[in-house]
């Protein structure tokens, strides 16, 4: 094995959303970086996951950082700059490629991160920021309350690097720092008796309660094709799959309202009276596109129907991890069999869409599912804050609006949304009030130098349904970036900011002139 050692000012491990955001920001503020990527590409949920974002009514207008609105900005000037786009499209101020249901700015995650390069390339090019793709996170070493080094292998060649810095961020999508480094966190299911939330667990807390994964993937339609793939190996176990709390088999036309978790039937292709999974998450819409660009639907399947729930990822042995992993993959790959095989066609033509074609192209791998599990849930940080549901729960704050923080450095919004668990429980689906995302979420209750930037910051399980979204980990991570610049600059830690209001105030201010949105207009629940 050979070593390499280097040091900087901050090292980012994990290239996740908020990792890619807090590049971003600290290069700005002048700091020397280091970012790992334990998969080929930066970017995580919309890129290497390849999940479009999540996105709340408001965000075309406010409720989102400023740097956010410029990378939304740029993948709509990418297609126009590059794609045959019809008229009508390339003249659309809210250009949807996709036109998927659920996002507004439904993407290829190719496109994504071509646009994340490019707002990085000023650092790259100058060495300011290195980036160090399929490189995963080994280990740590700690002494008193400080990290002092990382260590993470280079997958392609078995080497060692070994990065020392005043300053660490874990932009990992579960938390990978904070085992490693002895850091204190949380995972799983707390209980009410912990705190106090209506919709915690009312016996013991469960750690390894986590919500499902799910593996996606991309397909296009393309008539009279055959391109059914090899029969899946769990496919048989997967075909007969019924949950206890579901209303029939997993593989089916029907699947669940998650609000009120009654019986939900879906139909493929739109057909005017059902909801179109078709259409849920597409990538891209064939009817943006000259018609003689060869340029055809594309849908990303990031369904119900292959939601993974059967235990966790993280948190067990590594032997178990890998079950888990590959049980998420099989029952993709077990999906688009039965898609293509045993699926009741609402042509009447009987059983199957055969002319669905898996698209490797479109997540860059060479088994067509995306490089890694889109994960909803990560080890988060016992900090020196927690969010609870009784701070944005519409339920339970009603007239008085989400729980205002003299600490916030962001806003987000989303309803607390989350999927089936690998405790084996249901949906859970309830409207929240437009929230601030308070700094003492980010500062962990012991540790002086390192900071949380993704889905990792001080939330509950139960939280965590509606922080963990697109835009809301980019602000967490933006803020870590400039809150490690300001802290180094100015010879301070993180949780002197925290302490202290003039400080506090001082950040603030930073974040204001940065385009970070401190608070909501008067606006109403989700």
């Amino acid at each position: 094995m050979n070593y390499e050692y280097q040091s900087v000012d901050l090292v980012i491990l994990g290239g996740s959303l908020g990792g890619v955001a807090a590049a971003y920001s600290a290069a700005k503020m002048g700091l020397n970086i280091i970012l790992t990527e334990e998969t080929k590409w930066i970017g995580g949920q919309l890129t290497s996951q390849a999940v479009p974002p999540d996105e709340h009514p408001w965000i075309e207008k406010f409720g989102s950082t400023k740097s956010y609105r410029t990378f939304r900005n740029k993948v709509r000037q990418y297609y126009k700059r590059n794609f045959p786009l019809t008229f009508e499209a390339y003249q659309d101020e809210y250009f949807n490629p996709g036109n998927a249901i659920v996002s507004n700015l439904s993407h290829e995650p190719k496109v994504a991160l071509a646009v994340m390069y490019e707002m990085l390339a000023p650092f790259i090019h100058n060495k300011q920021l290195t980036i160090f793709t399929e490189h995963k996170l080994i280990s740590a070493e700690a002494k008193s309350d400080r990290v002092e080094s990382v260590k993470v292998l280079d997958l392609n060649n078995d080497k060692f690097k070994t990065f020392v810095a005043p300053m660490f961020l874990d932009a990992t999508e579960t938390g990978e720092l904070l085992p490693l480094a002895g850091i204190e966190y949380v995972t799983g299911s707390e209980s009410q008796k912990e705190t106090g939330e209506p919709h915690a667990l009312k016996g013991e807390a469960d750690p390894l309660d986590m919500q499902a994964i799910t593996h996606c993937f991309a397909v296009d339609y393309v008539p009279n094709g055959d391109f059914t793939i090899e029969k899946p190996e769990q496919y048989d176990f997967w075909k007969e799959y019924k949950p206890s709390f579901w209303p029939g088999k997993l593989l089916d036309w029907v699947g669940v309202q998650p609000d009120t978790l009654e019986s939900r039937p879906f139909t493929l292709f739109p057909d005017g009276k059902h909801f179109s999974l078709w259409e849920y998450r597409r990538l891209v819409s064939e009817k943006n596109f000259k018609k003689d660009s060869g340029f055809k639907d594309v849908s990303l399947i990031n369904w119900q129907q292959n939601d993974y729930w059967l235990g966790p990822i993280f948190e067990v042995e590594e032997e178990e991890a890998r079950k888990h992993l590959e049980g998420a993959k099989q029952l993709s790959l077990s999906l688009l069999y039965w898609l293509q095989t045993d699926a009741p066609r609402f042509d009447g033509r009987g059983y199957g869409y055969p002319e669905l074609r898996l698209r490797k192209d479109v997540v860059g791998t060479e088994d067509g599912l995306a490089m890694a599990p889109y994960i909803r849930e990560s080890r988060r940080i016992r900090a020196r804050f927690t969010v609870l549901e009784q701070h944005v729960s519409a339920e339970v704050r009603g007239k008085h609006g989400a729980k205002k923080f003299d600490d916030s450095v962001g806003i987000g919004a989303y309803h607390i949304d989350l999927h089936p668990s690998t405790g084996n429980r249901h949906y859970i689906d309830f409207s929240s009030l437009p929230f601030q995302i308070p700094l003492g979420a980010l500062i962990p209750i012991r540790v002086e130098n390192v900071l949380p930037a993704c889905k990792n910051i001080g939330v509950t399980h139960i939280t965590n349904g509606c922080y963990r979204l697109h835009p809301v980990e980019w602000n967490i991570g933006e803020v870590a970036g400039y809150l490690s610049a300001y802290t180094l600059q100015q010879n301070y830690k993180p949780k002197d900011v925290y302490e202290n209001k003039n400080l506090l105030s001082e950040f603030q201010r930073l974040l204001i002139k940065q385009g970070i949105e401190l608070e909501w207009p008067h606006i109403h629940a989700l």
